[in-house]
């Protein structure tokens, strides 16, 4: 079950997303990001656990939406979650009135097996690299963008 992520939940969703920047798969974050970003992240729960992650956030006003910090702990990898939670971000984008939702990603097929397309980074508004800036990879990003046009 997807739900909005409450503050009990930062943890999970800090180890989460830890997990999956140590391989390399999403950018890092810190437990005060987590806590200042909280009411843009979703949680799927399992038997009262938490086995996944991910965030919407609103990109100034671009009318711009970005998928970010999807994870799903590794042994629940392959059973939908990943599509349901881009899915429930595709819904609350539509809700928001977002024309467009995109992601950095290392995994472009997954994105665009559910109707999103590549872009190119510069189609992206400056206010996007306020995060690569604190990155390890800036400047040099192998992320691939895919947008989604909502309209």
């Amino acid at each position: 079950m997807i739900r909005k992520a409450k503050l009990k939940d930062s943890k999970d969703i800090l180890n989460i997303v830890t997990f999956w920047a140590k391989k390399g798969k999403v950018l890092e974050r810190s437990l005060n990001y987590i806590y200042e970003n909280l009411r843009n992240f979703w949680v799927f729960i399992e038997d009262e656990e938490i086995i996944g992650c991910c965030a919407l956030s609103v990109v100034g006003w671009e009318s711009l939406g970005e998928i970010k910090s999807l994870g799903i702990v590794e042994k629940y990898q392959g059973q939908g979650i990943g599509k349901k939670f881009v899915n429930k971000c595709i819904e609350d984008a539509r809700e928001l009135g977002l024309g467009k939702v995109f992601a950095l990603t290392y995994v472009p097929d997954f994105f665009m097996n559910l109707g999103f397309k590549r872009s190119d980074r510069k189609d992206l508004p400056h206010k996007v690299w306020s995060d690569c800036i604190h990155c390890v990879h800036f400047p040099d990003c192998k992320e691939v963008v895919v947008i989604l046009n909502l309209k």
